[in-house]
């Protein structure tokens, strides 16, 4: 019996936070390294971690991958996603930055190749599981909308 609970809490899906960055119309990808959808382009984020609330994850992870500090968040829609073949199940929680402060820099080389701008009808190919989604779900044209409304 201990056998299949065992799989079942594994098999449970995780939460993850979306930092998506967005600023003169452009999102602040990276490529993934180490982790499921390695060699694909997602935004900075992470899992959110026991007690924290969505928007201090995002700031959190925000931080520690690119050393930005967010000062200005807006909750988005959420993803619910099985990653293959990893075989992994995801529910993300984006939220939207379109103020911070700093320098950009790759803070975990060991997990990200190094982090770009792009514009939202010129995104990089492949994108992460959840980024798709988050496309699908909200639109190329409503993000865009975000960008220009945000940044007024």
């Amino acid at each position: 019996m201990e056998g299949p609970i065992i799989s079942m809490i594994e098999r449970r899906p995780r939460v993850g936070v979306s930092s998506t960055v967005i600023q003169n119309g452009k999102v602040l990808l990276g490529k993934r390294l180490g982790s499921h959808g390695e060699k694909m382009w997602a935004t900075p984020g992470g899992h959110l971690e026991y007690g924290e609330s969505a928007q201090g994850c995002a700031k959190r992870e925000l931080y520690e991958e690119t050393g930005l500090l967010a000062s200005s968040m807006q909750i988005g829609p959420y993803t619910n996603d099985l990653i293959e073949p990893e075989g992994k199940h995801y529910i993300t929680l984006f939220i939207f930055i379109t103020d911070f402060e700093g320098i950009l820099s790759c803070r975990e080389p060991q997990k990200c190749e190094g982090w770009e701008w792009f514009d939202w009808d010129n995104l990089p190919s492949p994108l992460f599981t959840p980024v798709s989604s988050l496309i699908s779900i909200y639109t190329i044209e409503n993000l865009k909308k975000l960008s220009i409304t945000q940044n007024c």
